[in-house]
């Protein structure tokens, strides 16, 4: 049995798709692997292999007890280009950050990345491709699945919507890269089309532009409605209730919502991104800027029997980012990583 100690904070903060993609896999591992991988969270104890999905100080020095650590894996969840327009940080402070985040991929043996687009970033920064391995996000379908047509009814209903209604659905942090200017912006000039956005703040008034976002989010549009931050299930239950899945994101890795969208049978709409290409290419409806999405939304809103298009397109993506076919991805992964490992032990001796 190999033993596994993951090292992340990213469940202390709800709303957030680190946290998520996490706890999948973690939940993952234990009810398919039970006899293969012994997992510790956040031990400090001798390991086989350790597992850091955040970028923690303390994760940071213990890199330096080789011995007991292992292998070493990071989980290259962002770059500090990506955290552009999420968090406002004094400058200074920013560039410190920057160079330590750089800092702790370079101390891993390896790195895995869950788009392939970002092979090539860190290369830019002087991690050799040798260290990175991809392998995508998934969303496990006991939470997020795609209910019968009658199920999805009477979520409608009781989330306030009819039959009639058209309602567009957007999740994640309140925050400039999310694209929620544009997604104020549509409701504003949508009046007919109702917009619900699901998430919150997750990291408070550190985020970029809180004090405009907070007013806005305080007193939105009448056809507007901001959730904060909810439950899995809930949020499973609005995929299903909704007609479009908008993320008009402006950055993004592999976005978790993304995911929970094609898992539910949502049509799922998107910026386009020049990194979607690697990974969802053909499975949603692509937009240029806010204008092209409000014109694609009035004509689903117009013409609904499209929409069916896009929900066979998310069920394509669905099976395939299945939890079964990035399980075996998973395994394969943590067995090499224990084979090279001894392999160096061997030659050493």
């Amino acid at each position: 049995m190999i033993k596994i100690n993951m090292f992340s904070s990213a469940d202390k903060v709800k709303g957030q798709g680190v946290g998520s993609a996490y706890l999948e896999l973690i939940a993952m591992l234990k009810r398919k692997f039970p006899d293969s991988f012994d997992i510790a969270i956040n031990s400090y104890s001798k390991a086989d292999i350790s597992h850091y999905h955040t970028v923690d100080p303390w994760f940071y020095l213990s890199t330096f007890s080789r011995k007991k650590r292992g292998k070493t894996v990071g989980y290259v969840h962002f770059l500090p280009e990506t955290l552009e327009g999420s968090i406002e940080l004094f400058s200074p402070f920013q560039k410190v950050f920057n160079w330590y985040v750089v800092s702790f991929y370079k101390r891993m043996d390896e790195l895995v990345v869950v788009n392939p687009s970002f092979i090539s970033k860190l290369e830019g920064i002087g991690i050799s491709k040798d260290k990175v391995t991809y392998i995508p996000n998934f969303v496990s379908t006991e939470v997020f699945h795609e209910e019968p047509e009658e199920k999805r009814m009477a979520l409608r209903q009781k989330l306030g919507y009819d039959e009639k209604d058209f309602v567009v659905l957007g999740a994640g942090q309140i925050q400039q890269r999310k694209g929620i200017d544009d997604f104020i912006q549509l409701a504003e000039e949508n009046p007919d089309i109702s917009f619900v956005w699901a998430g919150g703040f997750s990291f408070g008034k550190i985020t970029d532009g809180y004090d405009r976002y907070k007013k806005v989010y305080d007193n939105p549009p009448k056809n507007l409605t901001f959730t904060g931050i909810i439950e899995r299930h809930v949020l499973a239950d609005l995929y299903n209730a909704a007609d479009v899945f908008l993320l008009p994101s402006y950055n993004e890795l592999f976005p978790m919502s993304i995911l929970e969208g094609f898992n539910c049978g949502t049509p799922v709409m998107l910026r386009n991104l020049e990194l979607y290409e690697a990974i969802i290419k053909d499975y949603y409806l692509g937009t240029d800027d806010v204008t092209d999405m409000s014109r694609a939304l009035n004509r689903l809103y117009r013409q609904r029997e499209e929409l069916e298009v896009y929900r066979r397109k998310s069920r394509e993506a669905a099976a395939f980012y299945s939890e079964e076919n990035v399980a075996s991805l998973w395994a394969a992964y943590y067995n090499r990583l224990l084979l090279s490992e001894s392999s160096v032990v061997s030659q050493k001796t």
